[in-house]
């Protein structure tokens, strides 16, 4: 169908197409008055998401994120946050929530029913690249929808600061008791520590090893020493009893010397009186008295420094004795030292990880803690729900528009599907598509002024001449007028 006919069909059929329009208009016009009213209230809030200066952690970033704020509206439109507007404005004491609880067939649990009520009507929407988030709740009644959607903002706020703190102070508490049996460890451990200290009269481990090292070192060096006096101590005494004329000590000492010189002034004496007097001369006599005086003391002197290098030796093996037994006893105390200082700082390693577990359960408990007893959120109220002065629901204008245009539509629909089902002739395109034959011309049995919305009317329409005396065209409707060629 063409446009022409589709205008030729609404001409032929416009009461109809009207009467529809107007229904429809009408319909909706009188739904959209006589529908009950709806007054919406919105609350606007917004997430602060910087960094907690208690817990020290943001929630979601510089920038929130579509997940976050998603979550954020999952929480608004949950059953604990219904809940807790229910309480908050008892709700649940109403009579007219109970009267259409009644009406509605008493199905489940009468909290929650009211919750689903409530939640039938709230809608959230966060922002798009914003951490707004708007909450609107819609009623009859103005003034408790106000209500209604600030104790919906309120109990969101209250939700997230228990969802917060609830979770601190159950660790709070964990903590506090770890804590407990931390600190009863630490006490075992420091009260070992005591008694070990005690018992091996060992205060302070690292000084008391220094100073007893030290000890053993100057032992050492001293051992050390006297083994090379020893050496040389020995090794004089020998060479003094295989010569004992020409040892060291013996050429070093002053009085063997004086004695020497002595022996030979003595001796050139001698000789200088043997060759005056004779052999039995008292002077020759006297003189080898003396000489033999002189050796003797000789004799004795080295005797006497022999005997002083052998004592010299002996101390020495004496000193090297006493230093040996007092180097072991130092050794074997060191090493006893060692060993206590080793069971000491096990003891001590155990106290300081005791000590560190302990202060970090405190230090975590604290925390916890203060995090429990923080009621501080990260959600402002950037508008609180004010009581609104016009219904958001029903529109009048909107709806009758809508009803106008889907009044057209159902008019241009209803009186097509009427004519389609209707073989009344009004042009040549019907009769073309209806006998499936072409029209060579035409020729109008009235002549009417021709309008734009309208071709021209009352056609005389030719066939061809063929087709009729053949008997393939069928005879005019009876309301067309046309003469066949």
């Amino acid at each position: 169908m063409s446009f022409t006919d589709f205008l030729r069909v609404l001409r032929a059929r416009w009461l109809l197409a009207a009467s529809i329009f107007l229904t429809i208009t009408s319909l909706a016009l009188v739904v959209s008055l006589v529908w009950p009213k709806k007054y919406a209230a919105s609350a606007m809030l917004m997430i602060d998401l910087k960094i907690d200066p208690v817990a020290g952690t943001s929630a979601a970033g510089v920038v929130p994120s579509a997940a976050y704020l998603a979550t954020q509206v999952d929480i608004i439109e949950s059953n604990h946050v219904a809940s807790k507007v229910i309480d908050e404005l008892k709700l649940e004491d109403l009579p007219q929530f109970r009267a259409e609880w009644d009406a509605d067939g008493r199905k489940g649990d009468y909290k929650n029913w009211l919750t689903a009520r409530l939640l039938s009507s709230l809608k959230v929407e966060a922002a798009r690249e914003a951490n707004i988030i708007e909450l609107r709740f819609s009623d009859g009644n103005p003034k408790f929808a106000q209500s209604v959607a600030n104790a919906f903002a309120k109990a969101y706020i209250d939700s997230t600061v228990q969802f917060k703190t609830s979770p601190a102070k159950q660790y709070s508490e964990f903590f506090e008791e770890r804590g407990n049996l931390a600190r009863q460890k630490l006490e075992r451990a420091q009260i070992k520590l005591a008694e070990t200290q005690k018992q091996k009269g060992i205060l302070v481990t690292d000084e008391r090893l220094d100073a007893e090292t030290l000890k053993l070192s100057e032992l050492s060096t001293q051992l050390t020493q006297l083994r090379g006096a020893l050496a040389d101590s020995s090794s004089r005494n020998v060479q003094a009893s295989r010569n004992a004329e020409v040892s060291p000590e013996a050429l070093a000492s002053p009085l063997l010397t004086a004695l020497r010189t002595d022996l030979s002034r003595q001796q050139a004496k001698l000789d200088e009186s043997l060759e005056r007097y004779g052999d039995n001369h008292p002077v020759i006599i006297e003189s080898r008295a003396s000489i033999a005086s002189t050796q003797e003391k000789i004799r004795q002197e080295i005797g006497r420094v022999n005997r002083g290098i052998g004592a010299t030796d002996q101390i020495n093996q004496s000193r090297i004795q006493a230093i040996q037994v007092a180097y072991d006893e130092q050794r074997q105390k060191l090493l006893q030292l060692k060993e206590a200082r080793n069971e000491l700082l096990l003891i001590e390693r155990e106290v300081a990880a005791a000590q560190r577990v302990y202060d970090a359960i405190q230090a975590r408990q604290s925390q916890m803690s203060l995090e429990g007893s923080n009621s501080q959120n990260n959600i402002v109220v950037l508008n609180a729900a004010a009581e609104p002065t016009s219904p958001a629901t029903p529109r009048v204008g909107i709806n009758t528009l809508l009803g106008a245009v889907l009044g057209l539509i159902l008019a241009a629909v209803i009186t097509t599907l009427i004519e389609l089902s209707d073989r009344t002739v009004r042009g040549t395109s019907d009769l073309v598509n209806l006998l499936q034959t072409p029209v060579i011309g035409f020729m109008s049995s009235r002549m009417r002024p021709r309008r734009w919305w309208m071709p021209q009317a009352e056609e005389s329409i030719l066939y061809p001449l063929e087709t009729a005396a053949a008997g393939s065209l069928e005879a005019p409707p009876p309301n067309m007028s046309g003469r066949l060629l």
